[in-house]
């Protein structure tokens, strides 16, 4: 886990995805879309891919990617992001983090 730590680490939103994974990309975006700029972590172009997805499973992230941290807090996946959202809790987690300023 102190792979995961060191690189979620003094990020507002860091998202651990693929480059071939359409629910990676749609995270992506909603997120993109109230203007924070996330860091993208795309597992399957780092060397340390394998080693860092295996800590996210760890944590308990299943399916494993897209992984989504918001002030350095573990928020989860697809599913998790896209209920915050609908329920409108996205933003407010976003703004407290400070990725975004409205």
């Amino acid at each position: 886990m102190a792979m995961v730590r060191a690189l979620v680490n003094e990020r507002s939103v860091v998202i651990f995805s693929k480059s071939s994974c359409c629910m990676s990309h749609t995270i992506k975006t909603l997120i993109s879309s109230f203007g924070a700029n996330p860091t993208i972590y795309n597992l399957d172009e780092l060397q340390m891919g394998q080693q860092i997805e295996k800590e996210l499973k760890s944590l308990g992230c299943k399916p494993s990617i897209p992984t989504v941290f918001i002030g350095q807090e573990l928020i989860g996946g697809a599913n998790e992001i896209m209920t915050l959202h609908l329920k409108g809790q996205l933003v407010r987690l976003l703004l407290r983090a400070n990725a975004i300023w409205i």
